[in-house]
This record gives structure tokens, sequence and C-alpha cells, in this order.
């Protein structure tokens, strides 16, 4: 397996360094060994991009070099056992580790995996450079060499081979195993996207494409089926090659036979029904006497000794030789994003029934030493903590170890956070013994795989005072955005833990990595920095304070002093909670940074303590359920930079009070300044502090920003200068006199924590500044992020993508009935459009809040889960389902038939789960009393009043889809229901049973290590589009694309954004099929990063869709487009101002292929939403006339057509006016279709009045061309080719 050699590195890391060894996924090793060159051109990429300055031919060069340097490949000839010679492109910088996975994926080669390479006879070292070796270059012939097997290499054979066999079975996928996840984008591309779907040409006519979409995809259907969302793929129907395949129960092979070379047993059945025991021997694998109840090891005659397991299969049963070689056939054929594994495990939310089959891999992971053990790492047991901190340590000076050091630490922490997810798992099924097993189950700590494990609840009333239990489940996001923070920052020197947070079954638990030494002594005596008691003993260390004064800047964190149990102040540079301990390795740690981030006043009522009148207005602060909420470090980002711009704005008004003055006489010189300046200050803070949007360009803006950098460089001799600046620090609150700098004191309004009397002053500002950040967030961010959903620029589609949205305005979940209430009350002004687009908002903030209240919920669920016994886990997930969405009332829970019996028999053992609880609690849950607890929730969580009292009343009220919510909560929960047509409507039987329950699966959070390079250069190629340098922006973002690949490996988010913009530009600049080619790299990762639904992957859908128009691929667009719209109606229902989009596609790909009914039924449909979303008034709907007008024309429905077309042109002359464009091309077309009109109603006429012996003219009906339809596809999807530069 893939793992860096110890002599390399001299310390103890993992397996880091290698990517899946496939020759197209390694391209991205070559572009880094350009050293400071290409560092440099990142950072100049990024100045320019902040500058926005014009291209610099040196630039250009630089980045051309960067680009130009990975055509170094060469060509190998491999000669494997058995087969002739091919031809392998290797790079330089590849290790011979990566051919042999390459040989390893290779059809005609699978089957080895213990072999060497051999250069003229000499062994490669499997670590080693190809550049480093001595006489390979151009043409060499490597040979393949079979080595002996040991133990080790014998297991890893037999996997291998399981994992050959098991290569198209999706129940990995399904069940979450391994970082499989599913991929459906093939069922629908007919394989790869080659020239299937074009129109061929019969004779002189296009061959007809059947368009009819199933009938739950077309406008207006009330149906949601479900089994759609997984189309059965052709590929998957079983290929049986073996009955079974399974280690032998004559394992391990006694003494006697070691020394014959036996190294392990396997037991077969193949298809034919023939049962074979095998040996594993040194030198290869054969058959042996043994049979199920007598053991003769020794050889069968014959023995057919193969030194690869499929060579010995493939000899003893025909249908496995003929099915093997198919099935092989078949997997090299899948699209190589279809197999790798993912980063971090994507679960899904549905499956079919899979039947169970034997599985010695999956049996010997489950219940043997592997449980808490890496299987290919020396050493078993990985220390994870000294891994973790010894990728942060590598060099970073220049690209390539800077690439090296962010890929080291990107694959240790996806390896950590797989490790944290399966040990809590193991300690929520029970099988982990507690470091602490004579506490209570609530009180509990676990150590598995050198892991540390907490469960979210209060431990010894540590949390009494700021929640309890609430607060304790709060506490470990907030210290993993702590910690998500403090890494960011990245400051040598200072250590966070790994961190992850694991919801599962109801519980929530922590998962940190441990600090060396820590164990073997108390905390009071470990903790050198912070305090253990919530402030009321508090201690400080220089060190810490020199290493967290470097991360308070960017964190916007103040230096401060509080008082200790002795009265005497302590220095520290981040909350109290935050504690320093230096660990036996000599690191200095920090860990506990809950408070990282200041407290959200709005939600922390303060005895004496008055709100801002823009919090107060909407009725904050309001009571929560516990003292840990804390604004975001988006908000606290937004804020810093609306107060810098308020900042340069007053200087800017004080410079021009001052030139002003100087122009004034001398006489009247003294007494005017002062009465000028002491009225312009007041003015310019109120003015700013209102949040008025001043003119970007106040003449004095500009000289405001030259006068804050010169008074950074010098010493401000300049005592006016020094004026302006001290005035206008003072007004934003800046903790320094002479320059910006707001940074905040997370300690304000902490329990138990006391300040020095000789800083009250400073005190109350920052108790000011705090009121001001939560004033900002009500009164401007909450206000913009209901501005960008207006202007459509940012619309969630689900409860995913409205978190997404809300957080990075810095909005808490919290206050989605803020935002909600907001848009309510929003003002409806003169315009009608407005108020239509204010309706349409409201109705989809109040579906997404529906979805989001699911976080009440989740909350309801947990408690049923916390208390119930595993037997009964899936009737009581059922139970509440059906509670929740059923319409049949009399919702009664099926206990198991002995729970009673059992819940005697174990009245002592059943608090052996953790939280204990009444095991048949679950079972009284009604409808009613479900509901009336989701009202109180939301009333009490988001101050919202829903007022619901059934699902169906939800669905009525709010338009609210039951599948839509289904999905909600399965995806929030972790569970995976059985994939059936549900009848949510009954009133006679409940929806759900017991055996639709599949699995529940963990919810994890966990810190996303960024690749910072490969970022740059992806912002540097944006600017550069924008900018209109397409060429120069394409090579950056192609760069930017190799980077990504050398840090995450093949598949990543990051990596879906970049191809998805490669396809965009290649489109552009009219490379259509290199356009494809990046669209279908970019939908197949994003249904196995983030899921086959997910609002990214319809996108990435309809962008593929339109790409293959281009390229003729007619039905194969088609295909893409109604897959969509079916995932859209699942995801978010047909009420969206997405979905006209998306019908306005369909219409027009329909139109194109000359089916105008239908191609009429999605245009209309268009039509009628972005009338209701856009208001009847907006270009939006112009064009969607338009394209009716169109359609009609093509039937000839002249009257419809002119119709349409006039209620466009008078859009389009209100709007843009008469002399524009758009109104002209309205205006000839309207002109066109009224000659068409009168020229057919002539022709009616004259066939009415001469009946046969009517002499008819010719009628144009023109049939639309592919370059029109193309055209008007390309501009409601927003695409203007520009001139290239």
């Amino acid at each position: 397996m893939n793992f860096y050699s110890f002599e390399k590195t001299k310390k103890h890391l993992p397996v880091f360094c290698m990517r899946v060894g496939h020759q197209g996924w390694n391209r991205g090793d070559t572009a880094v060994m350009n050293g400071d060159a290409g560092h440099d051109q990142a950072e100049e990429a990024d100045s320019k991009q902040d500058g926005n300055a014009d291209a610099d031919p040196a630039e250009d060069a630089n980045e051309q070099e960067v680009i130009v340097i990975q055509d170094t490949g060469f060509t190998v000839k491999i000669q494997a056992p058995g087969t002739e010679p091919f031809d392998l492109q290797v790079s330089p910088q590849e290790m011979v580790q990566e051919i042999h996975q390459v040989l390893m994926d290779r059809e005609d080669t699978c089957h080895r995996t213990c072999f060497s390479l051999q250069l003229d006879g000499n062994v490669l070292d499997n670590f080693a450079e190809l550049k480093s070796i001595e006489g390979l270059q151009e043409g060499s012939l490597l040979k393949v060499v079979e080595e002996p097997y040991t133990v080790r290499e014998a297991r890893i054979h037999v996997r291998h081979i399981r994992d050959l066999l098991k290569s198209l079975d999706p129940s990995d996928a399904y069940n979450g195993v391994d970082c499989n996840s599913l991929s459906f984008l093939s069922v629908f591309t007919d394989g790869d996207l080659g020239d299937t779907g074009k129109r061929k040409k019969k004779g002189n006519e296009l061959e007809q494409i059947d368009c009819t979409p199933p009938e739950h995809i077309l406008p207006g259907s009330k149906e949601r089926p479900l089994v759609p969302l997984q189309p059965q793929n052709k590929d998957w129907k079983p290929m049986q090659c073996l009955k079974v395949l399974t280690m032998s129960g004559w394992n391990p092979p006694p003494g006697n036979r070691k020394m014959h070379g036996d190294l392990m047993y396997l037991y077969i059945v193949t298809v034919e029904d023939r049962h074979v025991s095998i040996t594993a021997s040194t030198r290869g694998f054969y058959l042996n006497q043994s049979t199920t109840y007598v053991f003769n090891p020794k050889p069968a005659n014959p023995s057919f000794l193969s030194h690869s397991l499929v060579e010995l299969l493939s000899q003893i049963s025909a249908a496995f030789k003929k099915n093997f070689t198919a099935l092989q056939k078949k997997r090299v054929q899948r699209h190589p994003f279809e197999r790798i594994a993912t980063p971090f495990q994507v679960y899904s939310w549905t499956a079919p029934q899979i039947d169970h089959a034997m599985d010695c891999v999956r049996a010997e992971d489950a219940y043997t030493s592997r449980l808490g053990y890496e299987e290919h790492i020396p050493g078993q047991t990985r220390d994870w903590n000294e891994e973790l901190q010894t990728t942060r340590e590598l060099s970073r000076k220049n690209l390539p170890e800077r690439l090296l050091r962010e890929r080291a630490i990107f694959k240790v922490h996806s390896d950590f956070a797989a490790a944290a997810m399966r040990g809590a798992m193991a300690v929520i099924d029970g099988n982990v013994m507690a470091i602490n097993p004579g506490e209570e189950t609530r009180m509990q700590m676990f150590i598995w795989n050198n892991i540390f494990f907490s469960l979210g609840f209060d431990v010894r009333d540590h949390y009494r005072e700021l929640g309890g239990d609430a607060a304790a489940h709060a506490a470990p996001t907030n210290d993993l955005n702590g910690v998500r923070a403090y890494s960011a920052v990245d400051v040598e020197g200072l250590y966070t833990l790994g961190t992850v947070v694991v919801d599962y079954r109801g519980y929530r638990v922590t998962a940190q990595s441990i600090i060396p030494g820590i164990l073997e002594r108390e905390q009071e005596q470990s903790v050198i920095y912070g305090s253990i008691d919530f402030g009321k003993t508090v201690v400080s260390h220089p060190k810490y304070l020199e290493l967290l004064e470097k991360t308070s800047r960017p964190l916007k964190v103040q230096r401060h002093a509080v008082l200790n149990e002795k009265d005497t102040a302590v220095e520290l540079c981040s909350s109290v909670e935050c504690k320093g301990i230096i660990g036996n390795d000599g690191r200095h740690y920090i860990l506990d940074l809950l408070r990282t981030f200041p407290p959200d006043l709005n939600y922390l009522p303060v005895e004496g303590e008055e709100l801002a009148p823009e919090s107060q207005k909407l009725g904050f602060p309001r009571q929560h359920r516990h003292r840990l909420a804390c604004l975001r470090q988006e908000l606290i980002e937004a804020f810093v930079e609306h107060r810098y711009l308020l900042f340069m704005k007053m200087a800017a008004l004080q410079l021009m009070q001052q030139k002003a003055n100087k122009d004034k006489t001398a006489a009247l010189h003294d007494t005017s300044t002062a009465d000028a300046e002491s009225e312009s200050k007041p003015q310019a803070l109120e003015a700013s502090e209102k949040g008025k949007e001043a003119d970007e360009n106040i003449p004095g803006l500009a000289q405001a920003k030259e006068l804050a950098e010169s008074l950074a460089a010098e010493d401000g001799s300049d005592p006016k200068s020094r004026e302006v600046v001290l005035n206008a620090c003072k007004a934003v609150g800046s903790i320094s006199n002479t320059s910006f700098d707001i940074r905040f004191n997370p300690d304000i309004f902490s329990p138990g924590v006391r300040f020095s009397d000789d800083s009250t002053e400073d005190i109350q500002k920052q108790k000011q500044l705090l009121k001001d950040a939560a004033a900002f967030l009500v009164s401007c961010q909450v206000p913009s992020f209901v501005k960008d959903c207006l202007d459509h620029s940012s619309l969630p589609m689900d409860g995913a993508t409205m978190t997404e949205g809300l957080h990075q305005r810095g909005i808490n979940m919290r206050y989605l009935g803020t935002v909600l209430e907001f848009v309510d009350n929003m003002p409806a002004k003169a315009q009608l459009e407005h108020i239509y687009v204010r309706k349409g908002l409201f109705y989809i903030l109040k579906m997404e809040f529906i979805s989001n209240f699911t976080k009440t919920v989740i909350k309801t669920m947990h408690l049923i889960c916390l208390g119930v016994e595993l037997s009964a886990l899936s009737a009581a997930v059922s139970h509440f389902l059906n509670c929740l969405l059923s319409s049949f009332l009399d919702a009664v829970a099926h206990l198991p038939a002995d729970e009673l019996v059992s819940r005697r028999k174990n009245r002592k053992r059943r608090n052996r789960v953790p939280g204990g609880g009444d095991n048949t609690a679950w079972a009284s849950l009604t409808p009613s009393e479900l509901w009336k607890n989701i009202t109180s929730e939301a009333q009490s969580y988001y101050h919202f009043n829903l007022q619901c009292e059934s699902v169906d009343q939800a669905v009525e009220k709010y338009g609210l889809q039951k599948i839509t919510l289904l999905r909600e909560i399965s995806i929030k929960t972790g569970i995976q229901i059985l994939i059936k047509e549900y009848n949510f409507d009954s009133r006679h039987k409940p929806a759900f049973t017991e055996e639709d329950i599949l699995n529940i699966f963990p919810v994890v959070k966990h810190v996303n290590p960024k690749a910072s390079d490969a970022f740059h250069f992806f912002q540097s190629g944006q600017a550069k589009v924008q900018q209109g340098f397409l060429k120069e922006g394409c090579e950056l973002i192609s760069e930017a694309l190799n980077l990504f690949n050398n840090v995450y490996g093949a598949m990543h988010v990051e990596i879906c954004a970049c191809l998805r913009l490669l396809a965009r530009l290649n489109y552009i600049m009219g490379d259509h099929p290199e356009a494809l080619s990046n669209q279908q790299k970019a939908v197949l990762m994003s249904e196995r990063v983030l899921g086959i639904e997910h609002p990214n992957t319809i996108q990435e859908y309809m962008h593929l869709a339109l790409y293959c128009f281009a390229n003729g691929q007619l039905s194969t667009a088609l295909k893409l487009l109604y897959r969509a719209r079916y995932l859209m109606l699942v995801v978010c229902g047909e009420d969206h101002p997405e979905m006209a989009l998306l019908d306005s596609n369909i219409g027009l790909v329909l139109h194109g292929v000359m089916e105008y009914d239908l191609s009429l039924r999605f245009l209309e449909n268009a039509l009628a939403i972005n009338s209701k979303y856009h208001g009847p008034r907006s270009l939006k709907v112009a064009l969607s006339h338009h394209l009716v007008a169109r359609v009609y024309e093509s039937k000839a429905e002249f009257r419809s057509a002119l119709q349409h077309e006039k209620e466009g042109y008078t859009i389009y002359k209100n709007q843009v006016g008469e002399a524009h464009e758009k109104t002209k091309e309205s205006s000839e077309y309207l002109k066109y279709l009224t000659q068409q009109a009168v020229a057919l109603q002539r022709t009616m006429n004259e066939i009415y009045k001469n009946g046969s012996n009517a002499s008819i003219m010719p009628l144009k009906f023109t049939a639309p061309s592919m370059a029109s339809v193309l055209e008007q596809l390309n501009i409601i999807n927003g695409i203007i080719f520009i001139p290239l530069r």
C-alpha cells in the first residue's frame, strides 16, 4: 500500500506521499518542481489580483514556466510474465511504488501483487524517485519479477483479489465503507461521453429521438417517487466468479507446516459447486488435500501451483476464468473517478435491500486485531498526535516543500477523521472499555487506537452555570471552530489537538488526539496557561503569550489581564478557558478553544446591560438554552471590514474639512477650524454608524489610505495627521490610537472572570464593541443575506445550502427566525416586482425553515435513540418517522416481541447504554405530541411561531414536501432508509415499518485542511478571467488543478470547482470536447464527494447537458436535464427560481428536436416561475416570453406567438428603452411574426373561398436551427462570448 519510507523522513510519518497510482491521475506531481519560482509566481499572482494590475510580460513568462515544466515525462517498457511488453508514460518525480500501483490496476496485470521491478537485473527500491535511478531513461525495459510471499504479502494478495471480485459491486458504497460512494452519471450517458447520443441521419432526415420524459418529471406533476433516485445500473448485476472465498478454519498453519513454507489456508467454493482447500505458501498458491473436517495439508494431485491466486482458480474453474475476465474488462471501462476512494466517507440516505454475502476480509476487519489497528503501518497502532504534529513541522520554504507538507497534513487528517469515526461508533456500540469503568455511564471516557473519546454530557456539573447538558452539547462544535481557526493561522511552535466531533445514535462524541504524558499527571499540574475552572484560578506563561500574540491579529483577539483568586492581574491572549499544556514531547499545546470567538450578546441577556437600539427593536436579547452562543468568525471578519471602511471615510471627511479650512481667510482660520471640526466629527460618526452607504469615491478617501500607510511607516510626526487618525480610531473602537486595529476580548461577560479596576474604561469599550457587533449582525448582515436572495445571487435549495449561505454572512442558524421575520416585515415598495420577489422569497425561506427546524426534530429523535436498546432501534426510528411524516394519526409503535421479558431480565445491566433512560419511552410518542414539541421548540430556539399541529397542516400551509423533509431528517441524523415508494398520505396504515430502516450512520464534523498555494493560483486565474484574459486564466486554473491534485489526491470538492470552471472556459474558448470531458469529471466528482442529489450536483448536471448539446449529443443532453429536474423536485420541489432556468433549458432542447408541445409545457412553466419570483416586468420574464413565442412560431400558431412577443417587447421598452439592442431585436421579430400571421390568414382565406382550386403560396415554417437553439441556451445560462485578449 501507499506509504513513505522512514529513511526519507526520519520520523514516524504515515502513508501520505502517494495517491492511487493511475497514470492519468498523477500528472499533478510533475508541476511542483519549479521551486521558489512557483512560489514567487503565486505571490505575484495574488498581489496582482489584489491590485488589479495589468498583465506584465515578465510575470506571464513566469506563469508559462510553471505550466510548461510539467511536460517532462518519458516512456519505459514493462515486461510482465506471460504478457507482451507494453509502453508506460512516467514522470521523473514519480516513485517506483506508483508503477506498482499502475500494474495492480491494469487489466492484464491486476492479479499480481507480490513482485519487484528490475532494471538490468537490479531490483528497484519502491520508494526511490525515478529520476534518482541510474540508467533509467527513455525506452528502458523494466521486468516484473515474481517475489516469494510472506504472511503479510499473502494477506494483501487475498485482499486485493477480493477487491477485484467486488469492483463492480455497489454494496460498499451503500454501506458507507472504505470511502466508497455512489455515482449514477454513467446510467444516463451510457458509459463514457463519446459519440453516444448524437443524432444519426437516416437518408436525408435526422433520426427521431425519444424525448418523452417519465410522467413524474413533467411540470405540474404531484408525484414524487423515490425509486428513480437510484436508477439500476446494468453493470452492477452480479457477475459471480466464486460462491465462497474465505479463510479456512485450519488457520494458522501448525509449526511443522510453517517450516514447509505454509503461510495460511483458504477455503473456496467455485461456481460449479466444487469445494477446495488452498494453501498460500512462500512460492505461491496450490490445492491441498484438506476437507471441512480432515486436515491434510499435503499438495493435491495435481496441485496447480501458481504464483497468483487468480491463475490457480482459472485452472480449476472454467466459470471463474470466463467471468473474471469479463469483470475486469468492465472494471477498466469504468471512469477512474467512479472507482477512486473519496478523502472522507460520504453516506447515502437511501439504499436498496442488499444481499449480505460472505466476505472473509469484511469479517476479519470487524472482529480481529484490526479493531484499532492499521493494517499496513509498521508498528501497527498509529501515534496520531505525533503524526498530526510532525506533518505541521515539515519545512515550508518553497513550493515543493509546501506541497509536500500540505499533502502530508491532508492525508494524516483524513486518516485521523476516518479512525475517529470508527472509534466513536465502537464506543457507542459498546465495543470499547471505558478508562473509568466504575463511573456512571454518562461520565465515562474511552481510549481507542491512541484517540481519546468523551461524551457530550455535562460531567461533574462542569457546565452548570453555562446551561448544563445543552452547553456540554454545544461546546465540542465551538471547540472545533476554535481548532479550525488556530490551524488556519498556522503559527510555528503552537499546536492544537486533532479534533473530530461525531453524532451517532443520539450521542455526541468528541474524539481528540492525546498530548504525550497528559494521562500520567493531574490536569492541575499540567495546565501552565489559562484556567481549569472557568476563571476562578488563572495562570499564564511568557512562551504562550509570545505564541498567542502572533495569532491575536488574524483572529482579532485582544491581549488583556484578568484577576486570579489572589486578585493578581494575569496577562492572557485568549479566553480563560483556553488551556496551555507542554507535552512530554516539549511541544506547546492549546486546547478547550470553545470561546475563541466573542459572545453573541443578542443571545446572552446580562443584567444592567442594554443592547444597541437595532437589536432591541427586534426583541433582543433573547434567552438561549446555553450561555456559549458565540459570534462566527465570518461575522467578526465582516464587522472589522465594515469598521475599516468607516475609519477610512471618517479620515477622508476630516481631511476634506482641513483642506476647506486652509482655503479660508487667515482672520477666520482659528475660530472656524475648531467649530467645523467639532461639528463634522459627530456628523461623520452618526452617518457612518447608521450604516449608510457613502460614496466610495469620496475625494480624500485615497488620501486617507495613503495617510494611514505613511503613519504606519513613520512615527506620525505631523500633529494634524495624527489627530485625524486618532479621531477616526476613537470613533470606530480601535484598540490603537495610531492605526486601525480592532480586536475583541473574548472574556467579556464570561461568568466568574474578573478584571482589575484600572481597566474599567477599556472593558467598557470592549462591551460597546460587542454590542455593536451584535447590532451589525441583525442590522447589516441579515439584510445583506436577504438582498442576496432577492437578487438571486445566493438562493438556497436545501438545508445544507441554506446553512452555508447564512454562515458565509456570519449568521448563526439560531437567527433563522429573525431572517424570516425580516422578510415578512419588509416594507412593500411601489414596484410591483419587488412585492412578487418578497412573497416568493418568504415562501422559499419558510420552506427552508421547515427543513431546518429539523434541528428541533433531531433533538427529539436523539432523545428517542438515547434510551433505546439496540434490538429496538429500527422500531423506534420508524415510529418516530411515522409520527413526523405519516398522515396515519394512530401511529402505534411495534415493540419487539420479547421486549418486556428482556427488560425484566436485564434491569440491572440496563444502564450499560451510555446515557441510560427508559427503554420503551419512545413507544408512547404520538404525532400530535411530536408536533407540539416541534412548535414549542421552534418558538424557544428560533423565536418563530410555527402554526402547525400535524404534518398535513405543514404541507398545506407552507407547501412543504414530505419527501424533502424525509431527506433533510435522514441526512442530518444519519438514518438510511429502504428505497421504495412510501405512501405518506394513507390514513389507514403507517408509512414506515421497522424493516424500512436499514442503518444509522455517524454525522461527522472535522477540520478541512486547505491547499493554500493551489487556492492562490485558482483565485488568480479567476481574477484573470474576470479581466477578460481567458487564455492566461485557463492556464492558471489548469495549474491550480495540478496543485490541488498534488495535495488532495484525485477527489475533492475544490477540484470539482476547478474542473467546472475549466470546462466553462474550454466551452467559451470553443473547445467543446474538452469542456465535455472536464464537466463529466466535475459531475462524477460532485456525485462522489457531495452526494448524488446535492444542489451542486444538480448544477453540474445542467452544465454537462449544455456541453452535450453543443457536441451534438441531444438525447444525452435531455436525459441529463430530466435527471437534474427529478433531483430538484426531490430536493426542493417545483416552486423554486432555479427550476425556471432548468425548465428553460429543457424547453429549448425539446424545441431543437422539434418536440413543440412538450417544449411549451416546460417553457410556460419557466415563464410562470420567473413571473412569480422576478415579477411580471422583469427582463427574465421578457426572455421567457420570447422563448415561448419562438415555439409557437415553429407550430405556426402566430397569434399566440405575437401575444407573447408583444409582452416581451413591452417589458424591454419599459425597462431598457426603445434604443436598446434587445428592444430593437424584439421589434424586428414582431414585424416578422406579423408578416407570417398575415400570410397565413391570406392562405386560409384563399382556401375557404376557392376550396380545392385555391392557389396556395408556400409558407415559411422554420424548424429551429441547432445554432439558434444553442445561442438561446448560452443566453439563459449566462454565457457571453467575448473577444479574446
